[in-house]
């Protein structure tokens, strides 16, 4: 422990990750930041992840704590580790994705300079089939956060780090919209704090690799993602009043249009009709959607039969 140097909590939601869980732990442990305590929480896995996390925490005792919870879901789990967390800053890192080995000291030496609650960094999407260029994000600290927020999620979980008296303060993670609650989070974060610094470099992987990612459920994650908007405009008035109608609309039930037609081109037919439908439901379409709409309204074998029309014709 080096004591000139605060403690990083690094948490790590592990479910079903014994293909990956010794590369995520070296990633987190084998940081050039020389003061890290990693919780590791087995979320009910059925694989070998438990048996090796006990042995990771046997090989690093004092910097390695297993917690185990009963098939909660991600989210909870984390929540599981903030309570036994001690340390003044808090970092994400899941049991399939990494960092880069400089990541929190580069997380750190930001935040500790500017004196920011929260310092975040690009990373890139990997993984077998995925074609995705390195991303940096804008630097939303100099521009119009609120805006940029209500847009998209600014960052997945891992590419930030947040001082600890931060998350308190937001009570850890809400568990109202499951898919979207990393989302929820930093929405609920930018309403307490716009005290953020930007470390301009790809320091965190992403790993895609099959459905079982709550990522991977399109549809719900889409309309997860509308509800943490909506309720970080109905809390926060004040912050968004210099935003138009027509922007928000386009930030929230526009980016859910956008999203069905991306799921109805790519052939996510259960997204699609489910996406369709909330266009329905919340009557956000024009007579140009209607077909569209009044097609995902059908039951879910008519509505496949009516695309696959739809393709043999073209």
């Amino acid at each position: 422990m080096s004591p000139a140097f605060p403690l990083v909590s690094v948490i790590m939601p592990c479910f079903n990750a014994e293909r990956y869980l010794a590369e995520a732990v070296a990633s987190a442990l084998g940081q050039t930041y020389p003061n890290v305590e990693l919780i590791v929480v087995d979320d009910g896995s059925r694989d070998g992840s438990p048996g090796m996390a006990a042995e990771i925490e046997r090989q690093y005792p004092g910097k390695v704590t297993v917690l185990h919870t009963a098939r909660l879901g991600p989210y909870p789990a984390r929540n599981e580790a903030l309570r036994v967390a001690r340390g003044d800053y808090i970092a994400f890192l899941d049991a399939d994705d990494w960092w880069e080995p400089k990541a929190l000291e580069k997380l750190y030496d930001a935040a500790s300079t500017a004196h920011a609650d929260v310092a975040y960094c690009g990373w890139q999407n990997v993984g077998m089939g995925v074609k995705s260029a390195p991303f940096i994000p804008p630097a939303y600290e100099k521009d119009d956060p609120v805006a940029h927020f209500l847009r998209t999620c600014p960052w997945p979980i891992h590419a930030a780090l947040v001082e600890h008296s931060l998350v308190r303060r937001l009570g850890g993670f809400s568990t109202r919209q499951f898919s979207s609650m990393d989302y929820d989070f930093w929405l609920r974060a930018l309403a307490v704090t716009r005290n953020m610094i930007r470390v301009p470099e790809v320091l965190a992987y992403y790993r895609w690799h099959d459905a079982g990612q709550i990522s991977s459920v399109k549809f719900r994650q889409v309309l997860d993602a509308l509800e943490a908007q909506r309720s970080f405009i109905r809390s926060n008035p004040e912050m968004v009043r210099h935003l138009s109608k027509e922007t928000l609309r386009d930030f929230t039930e526009g980016r859910v249009k956008q999203q069905a037609y991306r799921a109805l081109w790519s052939r996510d037919l259960p997204s699609a009709q489910q996406l369709f439908r909330h266009m329905a439901w919340s009557r956000s379409f024009s007579l140009r959607e209607l077909p569209y709409v009044v097609a995902a309204l059908l039951p879910e074998r008519a509505y496949r039969w009516v695309v696959g029309l739809a393709d043999r014709a073209d």
